[in-house]
């Protein structure tokens, strides 16, 4: 099986759907041999954060002198975008590789495993295969149910924070949905959470297992006025007396910042070697795709995939914060599935006008849909079907308008965005 064979079987897989469950990924990392506990893993859990707390984990355990990988989800420009070793995309190569050892057990089983679960084997074999030390494997979706949960001791659980999304199938409130993410609390191992306010069940759940919960300490964090910290050449502040420039922009990637530098303690508690010298080039050489990425200069492209209520509050935090009382120039594409009808409310005050597009993914959000919910409250909004049309429509009216051009929405659509603002 070659790459595009591979890439094709997860193609024709996908129409199995979505099952949340661990029968089906207990049966085929047992026929694989359980690759998942033999490497040692951070298991990252939460609604908004994952993505940029894993991505600077492994930048400073790189700079540690551990060989590293790491496991997200979706993909944001192919498949092989998902999985990292030492922060590095793996080659066309490795994943058909590791295809052809998954595929035949796969297609071997009597209840055949979805497409998440697949990635989710792969990761932990490819984890094994290339002898990381350490993998950081991000959850999909919830955390008890979800198929990255076969980990069994990981060396830290992580849940960044609760709010609401998924609702359809994690529960309509922060209890049921912190339920769930609970789940990759495991017996005797430390868990980190990093919202403002610990839900009730995960304070139980860590008490049941006898595993030690820690909570975001800001005391070695020093900042000055938020305009000296939020700047769109990185986020700045000071970490036990060392001087930090994150390279990540966003207003929200400070806390993230503070939640890996509390986990880092942890780790190094557990044992884990982390000179404060790693941490800093860590940190300041860091990179992640379409969190608050500046993409062009001229007029100002950024792509952010905020993509919930709380995500959305994000970027209007982050766009009060860069541009002050300035409006942009919004567009914008979601999945269904999102409580989409608060966004206008939320970045009515930071809009000049707004473009809307359909991703190209079946769960999308029609964009007349979008549109309309904004302009149901008073905003000019444009709505596209096709991807290229709206990214040049909106890219002429911010360069014609000397504004900003802010993209944000599902990471389904970052591929297609940059392959439009790349013809212009």
């Amino acid at each position: 099986m070659k790459y595009i064979e591979a890439v094709e079987y997860l193609k024709k897989v996908s129409g199995r759907g979505s099952h949340l469950g661990l029968e089906r990924i207990s049966v085929l990392m047992e026929k694989l041999g359980n690759p998942q506990n033999k490497t040692k893993i951070i298991h990252i859990t939460g609604t908004n954060g994952k993505g940029s707390i894993s991505a600077m984990l492994s930048a400073v355990l790189k700079n540690s002198g551990y060989r590293v990988g790491s496991f997200s989800s979706p993909a944001i420009t192919k498949v092989t975008d998902s999985f990292r070793i030492d922060c590095e995309e793996i080659s066309e190569n490795d994943f058909a590789e590791i295809m052809n050892i998954i595929y035949p057990v796969c297609e071997s089983m009597e209840d055949k495993p979805t497409e998440f679960e697949i990635l989710t084997a792969f990761a932990f074999e490819i984890f094994f295969r290339k002898k990381c030390d350490i993998a950081i494997v991000e959850c999909g979706m919830g955390g008890d149910t979800d198929s990255t949960n076969v980990i069994t001791s990981p060396l830290l659980s992580v849940i960044t924070n609760v709010q609401k999304d998924h609702c359809s199938f994690l529960g309509n409130t922060i209890d049921e949905i912190a339920c769930h993410k609970a789940g990759i609390i495991k017996p005797n191992r430390p868990v980190f959470f990093g919202g403002e306010e610990v839900p009730e069940v995960i304070v139980q759940t860590a008490m049941k297992n006898n595993s030690e919960l820690f909570t975001a300490d800001w005391s070695d964090i020093l900042f000055n006025y938020p305009e000296s910290v939020y700047t769109l050449s990185g986020t700045h502040f000071t970490y036990k007396g060392m001087k930090i420039n994150l390279s990540l922009l966003g207003t929200y990637q400070l806390t993230n910042a503070v939640n890996v530098l509390n986990c880092i303690e942890i780790l190094k508690n557990q044992g884990i070697n982390i000179p404060y010298k790693a941490i800093k080039n860590g940190l300041e050489n860091v990179k992640w795709h379409g969190r608050f990425e500046i993409l062009r200069k001229n007029p100002l492209v950024i792509f952010d995939g905020s993509h919930n209520p709380d995500g959305i509050s994000r970027t209007a935090e982050s766009l009060e914060m860069y541009f002050r009382k300035n409006r942009v120039v919004l567009l914008i594409g979601v999945m269904a599935d999102k409580d989409y009808n608060c966004y206008a409310d939320i970045l009515r005050e930071h809009t000049e006008i707004v473009f809307t597009v359909t991703p190209n993914n079946p769960r999308s959000l029609d964009c007349q849909t979008l549109a309309g919910s904004f302009s149901a409250k008073g905003i000019l909004a444009c709505a596209f079907h096709n991807m290229k049309e709206c990214v040049q429509s909106a890219y002429d009216y911010a360069k014609e308008k000397n504004l900003p051009l802010i993209a944000l929405g599902s990471l389904y659509m970052y591929k297609d965005f940059i392959n439009a603002l790349g013809k212009i």
